[in-house]
């Protein structure tokens, strides 16, 4: 009787020490908590497997549940995450694909989520949270290839349509033609280097000239000025004297009669003068150069012209 008893003990005892190492190495009261989350990629997610690891910012929070194609949409992967309860995903929180050094062993790496972002909740009519996802590095880098072929195949397009037959000899005759332009002007490299110096010796002197005639034309324009200044004193003489010619006899008179024609024909003379000065001195102004190489004539207007049989 005492046998049986102990071996009911030890029996018992050893069915509770069993229950107590799987509860144990299940987890036990230690055991982690998950909520379920899911994501939608639109790209390929070759080399992910189940179980593999969910990573924020680097820290392992979870694994991949389940990967299985959009029902709606066979483009799309639908992807189910077990991530750790109290694991920050927020609203704006972002799911890249990644692989892991030269393994190519993926994982999904989630990031992106600010502090100040409320937490992501499940959508009406959704059973989970539905995570953001963002192209991988891959997807990046097959897209900008793939935008970098078509331009270089563009490219590529443009150029054998610009070197075709036709341009190729135009652009052969452009050389040839610029190697005869350019063999002419080596051959007359002599007489463009004596023109070159021609022009600039002439250059030279015409403003050495200009700046002779400056002084020249300020004295042109005194002249003027005193030829002016003359011919109002003998004006004003004039008028002087036909005041004492009215105050006098008939002998004044007469002497006034002779003499006033010749002084207002002087005087008529004078203004002349004055005014060609002037006008020379403004000319010159105008242009120093005319001074050395004259005036171009000033051509006949209407009706000047005096046929050549009727020239004196």
């Amino acid at each position: 009787m005492n046998y049986t008893l102990v071996g009911a003990f030890v029996i018992l005892l050893g069915a509770v020490l069993v229950s107590g190492v799987l509860w144990i190495a299940s987890g036990g009261t230690f055991q982690k908590k998950y909520d379920q989350y899911m994501a939608i990629e639109d790209e390929s997610v070759a080399g992910l497997n189940l179980n593999a690891p969910v990573k924020y910012n680097g820290v392992e929070v979870g694994k991949v549940s389940s990967i299985y194609l959009d029902p709606e949409n066979p483009e799309r992967v639908r992807l189910m995450f077990l991530i750790e309860r109290g694991t920050p995903i927020k609203t704006d929180t972002v799911a890249v694909l990644k692989t892991q050094g030269l393994t190519g062993i993926a994982y999904v790496e989630l990031g992106g989520g600010s502090r100040d972002a409320p937490p992501l909740k499940a959508k009406m009519l959704e059973a989970y949270p539905v995570i953001r996802t963002k192209p991988s590095l891959s997807a990046r880098l097959e897209n900008v290839l793939t935008t970098v072929l078509v331009k270089l195949d563009r490219t590529s397009t443009n150029i054998d349509s610009l070197l075709s037959d036709e341009n190729r000899h135009a652009l052969k005759g452009a050389l040839a033609d610029i190697a005869t332009v350019s063999h002419t002007i080596a051959a007359r490299k002599d007489v463009i280097d004596a023109g070159i110096v021609s022009a600039s010796r002439t250059a030279e002197n015409t403003a050495r000239a200009t700046a002779q005639l400056g002084p020249i034309i300020v004295r042109i324009g005194r002249a003027a000025d005193s030829v002016e200044a003359m011919g109002n004193d003998i004006s004003l003489a004039g008028r002087t004297t036909a005041k004492a010619v009215g105050s006098v006899g008939s002998d004044a008179q007469r002497f006034a009669a002779d003499t006033l024609p010749e002084i207002q024909r002087l005087l008529g003379e004078l203004n002349d003068l004055s005014i060609s000065l002037r006008r020379l001195s403004d000319q010159t102004a105008r242009d120093p150069g005319g001074l050395l190489r004259g005036h171009s004539p000033i051509p006949d207007g209407p009706g000047e012209t005096m046929p050549k049989q009727l020239a004196p």
